[in-house]
């Protein structure tokens, strides 16, 4: 139900754009959308989180952004000046929005994408 693209191989300082696009629900304002990461050995690390508001993990905090094309029912994450830390298998995924537990890599995610490979040498 959530699909991504967009991941490659790219050189340290470059940018990627991450897309998950939504399948049989609609991306909107009613959940909460963010971008996981994990490296083999190593457990899986949120990224970035908008239920309108975004927010991000310090080590990504004003090289990534995240935002959404509801008309196309996706998600995006624009990563900026890449670094070789940042490389990993990047999930997209979707739970209900809640104003009592917020939007954040502590919530419990009922939709999950594939993944999608990120190299940055």
């Amino acid at each position: 139900q959530l699909v991504e693209s967009g991941g490659g191989s790219v050189q340290a300082g470059g940018s990627l754009r991450l897309s998950c696009a939504g399948t049989g629900i609609h991306l909107s304002s009613a959940f909460c959308v963010g971008w996981f990461r994990q490296v083999p050995g190593k457990e899986r690390e949120g990224v970035a989180f908008t239920d309108g508001m975004p927010n991000y993990a310090t080590a990504v905090k004003g090289r990534f952004s995240i935002y959404k094309n509801n008309g196309a029912n996706t998600l995006y994450l624009e990563m900026n000046n890449l670094r070789p830390e940042d490389s990993g298998m990047y999930y997209c995924a979707a739970v209900e929005a809640s104003q009592w537990f917020g939007c954040s890599a502590r919530r419990s995610f009922d939709y999950w994408g594939q993944g999608t490979q990120v190299t940055v040498s």
